[in-house]
């Protein structure tokens, strides 16, 4: 047996272009061909203040936008370009959010298919199908659906739909931050920081805040993962 040194090997190069085009086999344009879908998925679900967002995304089949993922896999500036893009080229899409009250009511799960429902309610185009991120859907009106862990990483409607769920619940939470500076709101966007779980030490909580949240710990409603009765009704 012959041993190759590390140094007559061949350096392996992977260029920026390689990189993206990886990335772009990892998606998928569509779960069934020849049909109209809908990606849906959801941003600021675990954050301790602010609204949770929800976007729905039509892509024509011939869509593409190379670098395209999972938006938390994203820098901020890519997500921005990435915005532009998708609804410039979209078929259909629509963004729409629930606020903390309501996010306090009725929990954190409800409200983010209550965003979803909504975004696609607003879509100006009917899809035939809806794909989903995630585990938990409710059935929207007569349109069939399928839940898909990680979705977001697996096909372009829904990581487009994570993308303008992302950047437009951004956009909303820096707003806020000229309301509420002390949270850091511009930087963490509601999620529970230090800097912001300190904030909330020394200046108490906002309207904004999620207080059916513990903030003192992990980033969990109180019950969120129970089976409530929440769970059994229809989202109106």
């Amino acid at each position: 047996m012959s041993l190759t040194r590390v140094s007559d090997l061949e350096p392996l190069i992977i260029s920026s272009k390689n990189i993206i085009l990886v990335l772009m086999a990892k998606l998928k344009s569509y779960l069934e061909k020849g049909r109209l879908e809908a990606g849906c998925d959801e941003a600021g679900r675990g954050c301790f203040a602010g609204p949770v967002f929800a976007a729905a995304v039509i892509l024509p089949h011939g869509f593409r936008c190379p670098g395209l993922n999972d938006s938390k896999k994203i820098s901020a500036e890519r997500r921005e370009e990435y915005r532009i893009i998708i609804e410039k080229n979209a078929i259909a899409w629509a963004v729409a959010s629930i606020d903390s009250k309501v996010i306090d009511r009725i929990n954190i799960l409800r409200a983010s298919i209550q965003a979803m429902h909504n975004a696609l309610r607003s879509l100006t185009v009917r899809p035939e199908f809806i794909i989903v991120d995630g585990n938990r859907f409710y059935p929207f009106e007569d349109i069939n659906h399928e839940c898909i862990v990680e979705g977001d990483a697996k096909f372009r409607s829904i990581a487009a739909a994570s993308i303008l769920a992302k950047t437009h619940r951004d956009a909303h939470m820096r707003s806020l931050h000229e309301l509420y500076p002390q949270y850091g709101w511009n930087q963490n966007k509601g999620y529970g920081t230090e800097i912001h779980r300190a904030a909330i030490v020394a200046h108490g909580i906002t309207p904004e805040h999620r207080v059916s949240f513990k903030f003192n710990e992990n980033p969990v409603q109180l019950d969120l993962f129970e089976e409530t009765i929440f769970l059994q009704e229809e989202i109106s």
